[in-house]
């Protein structure tokens, strides 16, 4: 039996130039990986960093889009450097392409079978990039789901909602994406008041306080457009419904909501504007009538 030596000795005499090769195809693509991957984070994070402490708004809708694109671009690049190596090792060894290339198709039809899903999952995340339907930090409704938009690959998509659970949509699944926060939003706000309300009143007092909003030093930057006025939208059975719209910021139209409806609530108060809410009536009889019997009326209190 040969002495590790010995065995070391002929593997290095028989098959050095292969693993000298090996070993050079596996170094060379770590560090283009390496180099490219950070070249590209690099850049990314300082031009995120500048268009995200833009004041301009096109500018941070833009850090979003390319902060989707540089994700699944990395992820690609990988795949691909990694596949050109894997390529190369195996030329390297003399191991012949023709069978594998053969048994790869009738593995990929056999697959292609059970893989329908997962085809039409990448598909679909194609399109979504392609078509720029929504990107990371976007806020959306996709089926059925509604959530931040924290990750996007050609498979899936990743929200997380409001109460901080993580929901993997994949992209097979989206008819119909709706994007709650592309270019702009509009925050749409009613407003009940009584039915003795004067409304003439009632309308130039809330279109007054949006209109101090918007141009208020804690809010402008929040605002795209002045406030606008619609009048009486709904007749219900307690209230008249005032509505006002708000076009906003993407990512503001929330926050935007609530503090208008904390500041319209303080100036209708200061009006002397009333909010109606619904009550109820209790009418207490001394003599109960004779329309209404006994075993009736006991009837009526009980249920």
């Amino acid at each position: 039996m040969d002495t590790p030596a010995e065995f070391i000795e002929t593997i290095r005499s028989n098959w050095g130039a292969e693993i000298s090769a090996t070993l050079i195809v596996v170094v060379a693509s770590a560090f283009v990986l390496v180099l490219v991957r950070s070249t590209i984070r690099r850049w990314t994070s300082r031009v995120e960093n500048r268009y995200a402490l833009s004041d301009d708004h096109e500018q941070r809708e833009q850090a979003k889009r390319l902060r989707t694109i540089t994700g699944v671009v990395r992820m690609v690049f990988s795949l691909t450097v990694w596949a050109v190596a894997v390529l190369t090792i195996m030329a390297t060894w003399g191991i012949p392409m023709t069978p594998l290339v053969t048994v790869g198709a009738t593995i990929g039809v056999a697959i292609g079978f059970g893989a329908q899903d997962f085809v039409k999952d990448v598909i679909g995340g194609f399109f979504v990039l392609v078509e720029d339907q929504y990107a990371v930090g976007d806020v959306v409704r996709i089926a059925d789901v509604s959530g931040s938009v924290e990750a996007i690959t050609l498979r899936s998509t990743v929200l997380r909602d409001l109460d901080g659970n993580r929901h993997f949509v994949p992209n097979g699944q989206v008819r119909v994406a709706s994007n709650m926060t592309s270019g702009f939003s509009r925050v749409v706000v009613d407003v009940p008041v009584s039915y003795d309300t004067d409304l003439d009143r009632a309308m130039e007092v809330i279109a007054d306080e949006a209109s101090r909003m918007s141009l208020s030093d804690e809010w402008s930057g929040s605002f795209l457009e002045p406030p606008s006025m619609l009048g009486v939208d709904r007749l219900d059975a307690s209230s008249v419904n005032l509505r006002v719209v708000l076009t906003t910021v993407s990512d503001e139209r929330w926050r935007v909501k609530r503090g208008f409806l904390k500041l319209i609530k303080q100036r209708l108060d200061r009006e002397g504007i009333e909010i109606p809410y619904q009550y109820v009536n209790l009418v207490a009889r001394d003599n109960p009538s004779s329309e209404v019997g006994t075993e009736d009326e006991d009837r009526v209190l009980d249920g």
